[in-house]
């Protein structure tokens, strides 16, 4: 009896504006972007893109990986909203998938309730624009309003955005013994699309329709 060699199905690849062909989706198509295939000076690189997923109600759920996101459109569990920006598509030998920015679920997924927003670092900048709360220069460090070695919380309501040169001048001393006052009490951000926002480092100008504004 022969041996039996494992059949390697070809991997999709990225090309430039290529004619779109029919979408027939195989039974396994690896997604593997080789370093040769990455198009020169497109941010964010193949390994780290996202693409954001939408409910069919066109409510933002999440960012997927691009490998992710590819698999969910070839199943049939999802449709391309917008494309890539520069028309990039994955081929593989059966065939063609126009490289996502945005897709949507073509079925209804239930969200289910979403409490406070954990504080992280990305998300309290996020807050506060990356701007220094006292003297508006750009942000580069965390600051507790009342210092933690005064019994301060590690909350939102003490934590706000700081330039390293005020965190440096207020030490350990409270607002009151600087003379110094906030222009906005901080809180915690609320909204629908703060979990998702917060936790993204960059994100595709195609998105902001879905996002909407961020809380200041």
């Amino acid at each position: 009896m022969p041996d039996r060699q494992p059949i390697r199905q070809p991997a999709l690849k990225a090309t430039g504006l290529a004619s779109r062909a029919p979408l027939c989706p195989p039974s396994r198509a690896g997604t593997s972007l080789p370093q040769s295939d990455r198009p020169p000076g497109h941010a964010p690189s193949w390994r780290k893109r996202r693409v954001l997923l939408l409910n069919t109600t066109f409510e933002p759920l999440t960012a997927l990986p691009l490998r992710r996101a590819i698999v969910l459109l070839v199943c049939g569990k999802a449709e391309v909203v917008h494309g890539d920006s520069a028309g990039m598509m994955l081929h593989s030998a059966t065939a063609s998938v126009e490289v996502p920015s945005v897709i949507r679920l073509s079925n209804f997924v239930r969200v289910p309730y979403r409490g406070r927003v954990p504080l992280t670092r990305a998300a309290l900048m996020l807050r506060d624009n990356y701007r220094c709360v006292y003297c508006g220069a750009r942000a580069e460090t965390i600051d507790h309003v009342v210092p933690r070695s005064r019994g301060g919380p590690h909350t939102w309501e003490n934590c706000v955005a700081c330039c390293t040169k005020c965190n440096h001048r207020k030490a350990d001393k409270t607002l009151s013994e600087l003379a110094w006052r906030l222009p906005v009490a901080p809180h915690a951000p609320r909204g629908r699309h703060w979990r998702l926002l917060a936790g993204l480092s960059e994100t595709d100008p195609l998105w902001l329709p879905y996002l909407g504004e961020p809380a200041a």
